[in-house]
């Protein structure tokens, strides 16, 4: 990670440094599905078309982002909905059940952009904000997607700007993403932060040159070979409240 002028860097257990900083970041970067969003409303369209299987909702999600990582190590891009739709069928492919390409679609985008924010993100974001903090989304999803999600979800009045993969045709964590998002808002990797629910996404922040804020919801767990991030809490309100002091 880059290094502060307040840093103090000491070994992980993953062998990778880690800094303690006592300065507020310059821009906050907040990933948007299960960081902000709640997924659990999609275990009922996506159960369906899966004979039931709501249980089977994190293996399709993490065989979502394998082969959106697939993609961009083969040099390809295709919007994240179109993925989760193709590996929606995979995952029913192995479990004996028949979808076809509209049903897996139709299960997958409409849910997906009306998911609503986890209880504590909106009064989180306002608070953050309120104490001028910088606050931009950086997800895998499409421009036209995370715009929809948030007016859904009543969160775009908290953020200054919304920054999607697709511009750049490389998803998360591949370290040129964040590279190339910490450009477009004009900051050194070392004034970044990304507040995240996924220990992958984290993983990639940290190995770029960001600093990091984890949020443990349910199932999520930090990648032990990757620095540990400088915050870690089960709500987006105690990170807030833990940013908001280093104001």
């Amino acid at each position: 990670m880059g290094i502060g002028a307040m840093s103090m860097p000491h070994l992980t257990q993953g062998g990778g440094l880690q800094f303690h900083n006592s300065e507020s970041p310059k821009v906050l970067f907040f990933d948007v599905n299960e960081t902000l969003l709640d997924l659990t409303a999609m275990r009922e369209s996506v159960g369906k078309v899966l004979g039931g299987r709501e249980d089977l909702l994190p293996l399709w999600f993490t065989t979502m982002l394998q082969y959106s990582l697939v993609m961009t190590a083969g040099r390809q891009y295709e919007d994240f909905g179109i993925i989760g739709a193709a590996t929606l069928q995979m995952v029913a492919a192995n479990n004996g059940i028949n979808l076809d390409e509209k049903s897996a679609k139709d299960a997958i985008v409409g849910p997906l952009r009306s998911l609503p924010p986890h209880p504590e993100v909106r009064d989180s974001l306002k608070n953050l904000k309120d104490a001028g903090y910088k606050m931009v989304s950086f997800t895998n999803s499409s421009n036209q997607g995370v715009k929809t999600q948030f007016e859904n979800a009543g969160l775009l009045e908290f953020f200054d700007e919304r920054l999607s993969v697709e511009d750049i045709g490389k998803y998360k964590p591949d370290a040129d993403a964040y590279d190339w998002a910490a450009r477009k808002m004009k900051v050194k990797k070392e004034e970044c932060m990304l507040v995240a629910a996924h220990g992958w996404d984290i993983a990639g922040a940290l190995w770029a040159g960001w600093r990091g804020a984890f949020i443990s919801r349910p199932g999520a767990q930090l990648f032990p070979l990757a620095p540990k991030p400088e915050l870690a809490e089960i709500n987006l309100s105690l990170i807030s409240e833990k940013l908001i002091a280093l104001k």
